[in-house]
């Protein structure tokens, strides 16, 4: 698994110009004013709320930095609690996107399948408001890769490699983004 692991790690380095387009979305945005938001489901739920925070507060301890706006969809119970009760799980992240994203902003769309449909409708959201869209998926990217203006695939069907992989794109997204920031 080790292994497997570090293998996709150096195959997805080995082609840099996805990332670097992120990078390059996420640094307009945060130089014009705008937010990253992130979504995602179970454990990508959990990697919405890291990288989130590592925007909000910090990467890295020596890089003395503003902090910049980020947000994970996750973190307020009682909204998607509501909008799963009020409008159903399809629409748990659109529903606060819609009153929170503006144009121009970026979405992260985070699913190892591809296939989650709350995730689905966020990115469709996003679209139609004019909110970059990033995926972080797995696989062959699935119904979310055509709704993702800069898709990030880990190509592997192994939740945990995908989500491992997630991480490590996700970190050296906000480590270039940290370099042309600061």
């Amino acid at each position: 698994m080790l292994r497997r692991g570090a293998a996709l790690k150096l195959e997805l380095a080995a082609n840099p110009a996805p990332v670097l387009a992120v990078v390059g979305a996420c640094e307009r945005a945060i130089r014009a004013g705008n937010k990253i938001m992130f979504c995602g489901n179970g454990g990508s739920a959990a990697d919405a709320q890291h990288l989130a925070t590592e925007l909000l507060i910090r990467l890295r301890g020596a890089v003395a930095r503003d902090s910049w706006p980020a947000l994970a969809l996750t973190l307020d119970a009682a909204a998607m609690s509501a909008a799963v009760n009020d409008f159903g799980i399809e629409h748990m992240f659109s529903r606060p996107l819609r009153g929170l994203g503006r144009a121009g902003d970026v979405l992260f769309g985070i699913t190892t399948s591809g296939r989650s449909i709350n995730v689905l409708n966020a990115l469709q959201a996003a679209r139609e408001m004019g909110i970059v869209t990033v995926g972080l998926l797995g696989g062959d990217g699935g119904a979310a890769l055509p709704l993702c203006d800069f898709p990030l695939l880990v190509p592997d069907a192994e939740t945990a490699r995908i989500q491992e992989c997630h991480i490590a794109l996700g970190h050296a997204v906000l480590t270039l983004l940290e370099d042309r920031l600061v």
